[in-house]
């Protein structure tokens, strides 16, 4: 005659389901829940969180709550690098030099062609940034435009390009 061992019916800690263990096992410390799927979940002592980019619900490691200085939390390193490139800009950045020279590499990044607007000539080695306003510590894009060498000088002391916005007058 075989002894049948008996089990017991316990309610799993994480989902409630019911399941069979070995009152050994109990004993132990196991038995606690249905399936190591239902163990594992619940050893995760994070949260989930929406990305501040897009709201896509990631799941972060107390770790990684405490660390973020800004208190936003994000998907991916590129939705993060969004965010950084939206918040420090200008004097806003660390590597910020007063904006005296960073026109010339503003327009490039624009995606602007690189023609000047009065003759269309497309040699970028006489092309040169032309401020609208006359400020070159207004970089706005906006204000920016694309001119060689000669129409740039005509355009500041011969009223070429007046009728194109290129010259904003004095105020």
């Amino acid at each position: 005659m075989t002894r049948r061992r008996s089990r017991v019916t316990v309610a799993c800690k994480r989902c409630s389901a019911n399941f069979t263990a070995k009152p050994s096992h109990i004993a132990m410390g196991y038995g606690k829940f249905c399936s190591r799927l239902c163990s594992a979940l619940s050893q995760k002592t994070g949260k989930e969180v929406s990305c501040h980019m897009c709201g896509k619900i990631v799941y972060r490691t107390p770790k990684y709550l405490e660390g973020s200085r800004s208190g936003k939390y994000f998907c991916s390193k590129s939705c993060q690098t969004l965010w950084r490139n939206q918040i420090y800009v200008g004097d806003k950045h660390g590597n910020w030099k007063h904006g005296r020279a960073a026109y010339r590499s503003i327009l490039g990044r624009a995606k602007r062609e690189r023609i000047c607007e009065v003759c269309k000539t497309d040699d970028r080695r006489v092309l040169t940034v032309h401020h609208k306003d006359r400020n070159r510590i207004n970089n706005s894009l906006d204000n920016l435009a694309w001119l060689c060498h000669n129409c740039h000088f005509l355009v500041h002391y011969y009223d070429v390009g007046r009728d194109r916005g290129l010259l904003k007058p004095r105020s």
